[in-house]
């Protein structure tokens, strides 16, 4: 008998089937200095206890994405390690901060199907729900990916897609319990501007770059113990060049987005995204965020921002417009995220 794992292909995947992903991990400041050391991140609220404490909290959270990349992990084996390509995301909340002894558990449900024109792959949507070990929720969030078939001739599922909201709503966001920002220290935040400072439209170029670098890219796919054939295995693409994981632009595009919004300093929400062109070792990524839309919270002190993340190649990409006529993203766009983050107000 086989006891080796192929992974799923289209035709393996059923509406409302549900996984539940190994294996469980415990997360602590061992991610958070090699989510540091990978990535150029500077948030005080996820870097000093004592700033995180005179914020209402008990000590530091680790980075919301590291969450996010370690239970996004634990779905690939399952989900997408047949995957041609992942799609973008939806409805994805952070519902609370994740602290050092945490311990992540996923599991995911498959919300749609459509099978491509071609007869060879398709597209799978799924819903993940990140546990701790108790069962309390973390995060929760929608994805899509198009997946390679096996047997081309098995027959194509019935088309189901999912309707998935466009955004998180303000007043859905997750405000970390006791999170008060009346008390914030600017001067250790790294900048001046709070809420208000930001209007609707407004671009920032965040002018820094950074290059990726193989082993790098390497190193922190294997931190998120994502087992996707692509990033690895040079035989998995025709090109022979192992693909950058999208978090990791994610990651590499958030933490560059400090030069400008250093105070926006809890990501809460994902409301959608899209990885509009692959990324390889020796890219100089770039970021640039526009603010659009802000919204208060039930907490007088805190106040929400909804940010597009850009990710970049071009280093005057902040400049030229995201899309061109026609519709698809200039030249040099790798990301293009949408999501709320907490500053104060």
């Amino acid at each position: 008998m086989d006891k080796t794992n192929p992974g799923n292909f289209f035709e393996d995947f059923r509406l409302g089937r549900t996984f539940v992903h190994a294996a469980p991990r415990t997360v602590g400041d061992g991610e958070r200095a090699l989510y540091t050391a990978l990535y150029p991140t500077r948030f005080a609220i996820t870097s000093s206890d004592a700033f995180a404490r005179a914020c209402g909290l008990p000590a530091a959270p680790l980075d919301p994405l590291i969450g996010f990349h370690v239970a996004f992990g634990k779905t690939v084996p399952d989900v997408s390690l047949n995957a041609v390509a992942n799609l973008g995301y939806a409805e994805c909340r952070f519902l609370r901060p994740l602290h050092p002894g945490a311990e992540i558990r996923t599991t995911t449900e498959v919300i749609g199907l459509r099978q491509n024109a071609n007869g060879r792959t398709g597209v799978v949507w799924v819903r993940s729900t990140a546990t701790d070990a108790a069962g309390a929720p973390l995060a929760t969030w929608a994805r899509w990916v198009m997946v390679r078939k096996n047997d081309l001739t098995a027959p194509a599922p019935e088309t189901t897609i999912p309707d998935l909201a466009p955004s998180v709503a303000a007043e859905a966001l997750a405000i970390p319990e006791g999170l008060d920002f009346s008390g914030y220290d600017f001067a250790l935040g790294g900048e001046p501007w709070r809420w208000g400072d930001y209007a609707v439209g407004e671009r920032i170029d965040h002018v820094d770059g950074v290059t990726v670098q193989e082993a790098e890219h390497m190193m922190a796919t294997r931190l998120w113990q994502n087992t996707s054939k692509v990033h690895f295995n040079v035989a998995a693409r025709e090109d022979g060049r192992p693909l950058v994981y999208g978090g990791h632009v994610i990651s590499l595009a958030r933490a560059l987005s400090f030069n400008g919004l250093a105070n926006a300093c809890l990501m809460v929400a994902i409301n959608g995204g899209t990885h509009a062109a692959p990324c390889f070792a020796g890219d100089t990524v770039y970021a640039w965020s526009e603010v659009l839309d802000r919204a208060e919270t039930a907490v007088p002190s805190v106040g929400a921002l909804r940010l597009r993340l850009v990710a970049t190649t071009d280093p005057l990409g902040a400049r030229q417009p995201l899309k061109g006529d026609d519709g698809k993203y200039a030249p040099g766009v790798l990301l293009d995220l949408d999501y709320w983050a907490l500053i104060p107000r």
